[in-house]
């Protein structure tokens, strides 16, 4: 039996059990790591569940950042330097990954308060996540304001695309199972998927 919830009872519900609520409510999400540099080259690495495909042509990606009415490190360092790194969450780094949430001010590394190490790649300053079974090199393309709740949706470009040989197959596809990538339930609810079955492109049935 399911249950009924109005949207007077869900503003109505205590603050944080309404946040577990509505960010659960919308189903699994990707888990990854933002890599960015600030100005000064500070580093910064945090974990970020709003990464969604906006197209393939050209290759765009989109993230969620809340309002900026607090410090936004990562916003900041993308917007100073355009650059940054996407790196999927495996199973081996979900606990240090989830320990990025934490505020730690501007100048100190995520980095150095985990047991996660940055990885430079030639001709590159962006920190990516080593061990990541995907890495990404991301270029700042626009955002846009979502006015309803201050959010931003920021678009950025793949420049360039690094994949663990093993798991991408004759068509493109990136077996993300294979190397136990994480998706995330909520807030703070870490799950491992497990591939059960692909299906071909479905086309319009004719009597």
């Amino acid at each position: 039996m399911k249950k009924k919830i109005s949207r007077a009872e869900i503003d109505a519900m205590e603050h944080l059990y309404k946040i577990n609520l509505i960010n659960s409510c919308s189903g699994f999400k990707s888990a990854n790591l933002i890599g960015s540099v600030a100005a000064n080259g500070d580093t910064n690495v945090a974990v970020f569940s709003s990464v969604v495909h906006l197209g393939s042509n050209p290759p765009l990606l989109g993230m969620i950042f809340r309002p900026l009415t607090v410090p936004r490190n990562t916003y900041d360092n993308i917007k100073e330097g355009s650059y940054y790194t996407i790196n999927h969450i495996h199973k081996p780094l979900i606990e240090a990954a989830h320990h990025t949430s934490a505020k730690y001010p501007k100048e100190i590394s995520e980095f150095d308060k985990t047991n996660l190490t940055p990885e430079y790649k030639s001709g590159c300053m962006l920190p990516f996540v080593a061990g990541a079974p995907v890495q990404m090199l991301m270029k700042y393309v626009e955002e846009y304001t979502i006015k309803s709740n201050d959010t931003i949706l920021l678009v950025g470009e793949i420049k360039e695309l690094f994949v663990n040989e093993e798991l991408l197959t004759d068509e493109g596809f990136i077996d993300l199972s294979k190397a136990q990538v994480a998706t995330i339930n909520g807030l703070d609810g870490y799950a491992i998927p497990e591939k059960s079955k692909r299906l071909p492109y479905q086309r319009v049935k004719v009597n």
